[in-house]
């Protein structure tokens, strides 16, 4: 697992399309309030025919944003670009400039056998430009994930190939609407994802390859209004938090403050956290009640989530 709160803090990953004259803005101005990331996206969002003026328009975007932040101070968000392709990559680093320092990094969509080292190229070419590290995130949503003779193999094989860039996989994502639209699937308000079994397979294969060594963020949901979205929301997170997912990409600001309430951790599951990791090794007796007396803790079996739930806390705070 990551040993770092970086890894667990970009949470509520909000989607925008590079062409919104606003943007910059509503960052300036913190109207997305300050728990939050951005991606800039330069990929589905964008129609084909106006890809150089999305590039000009998020360009000036992310300049306007670098020079506000030099005149007065104001929440920055993670900001990521989501490319269409490893050359907008490297053409976006060289374009960007000194304003290149408040970029996080770059997310990769349909990230796959075909174009996996051509991405892993680019970022590794885009530090050697950059000042600061710059991170990826690559997105798990083609269609050759749904074949099953040949699933496990393909992502075992991108696992190995992002080893050479391990430290720079800020998050695996996935793509739940792409996935789902592959089976003409589309869920309602009281709906899961993880109800979907040809889909929630797929997940649950990712997590099983990737879990251990990356942090894995749950899919997007499609509704921010009408009733039953957030309760509907909630429950997908508690079902994605159950199933391995860390954080959530939103497409809308109201869904903001939910994914960040989902990720904040309870007292009790932060207090039994800091027994566990505080535990003497050379005790002898690795087993304990809890500090509530309601369940058992182990040090030897309980570590992991108890790192992971120390740097949730660290990120996104507590709740009783």
């Amino acid at each position: 697992m990551k040993n770092n709160v970086l890894y667990y803090g970009v949470g509520a990953l909000l989607y925008c399309p590079a062409t919104k004259k606003t943007i910059a803005d509503s960052v300036i101005s913190e109207r997305f309030g300050t728990k939050y990331s951005l991606a800039l996206c330069l990929e589905d969002t964008v129609g084909d025919r106006f890809v150089t003026q999305a590039e000009n328009l998020l360009i000036d975007s992310v300049n306007r944003i670098c020079r506000s932040r030099q005149a007065r101070p104001f929440f920055l968000p993670k900001i990521f670009i989501r490319v269409r392709n490893p050359g907008q990559i490297l053409r976006l680093t060289e374009a960007l400039g000194r304003s290149l320092e408040i970029i996080t990094g770059f997310i990769m969509p349909k990230f796959a056998a075909g174009n996996a080292q051509s991405y892993i190229r680019a970022v590794i070419r885009a530090n050697e430009l950059s000042q600061k590290p710059l991170y990826m995130m690559p997105i798990y949503e083609d269609s050759s994930l749904l074949d099953l003779r040949t699933r496990q193999e393909l992502l075992y094989r991108l696992k190995d190939v992002l080893s050479a860039v391990e430290t720079l996989v800020l998050n695996i994502r996935v793509g739940g609407s792409d996935l789902c639209h592959a089976f003409g699937i589309r869920r309602h308000p009281d709906e899961s994802i993880h109800q979907i079994r040809p889909v929630s397979d797929i997940l649950s294969d990712i997590i099983t390859v990737y879990g251990t060594d990356y942090v894995v963020s749950g899919p997007v949901w499609e509704y921010y209004s009408g009733p039953g979205w957030e309760q509907g929301l909630k429950q997908e997170i508690r079902d994605d938090r159950l199933c391995g997912f860390i954080g959530k990409t939103v497409i809308h600001p109201s869904q903001i403050p939910v994914v960040n309430e989902a990720c904040r951790v309870s007292e009790k599951d932060l207090g039994d956290a800091r027994s566990i990791l505080s535990w003497d090794p050379d005790s002898d007796t690795f087993v304990s009640g809890s500090l509530s007396g309601e369940r058992m803790n182990e040090y030897k079996t309980h570590s992991r989530w108890a790192r992971q739930t120390v740097y949730l806390a660290e990120a996104f705070g507590t709740k009783s």
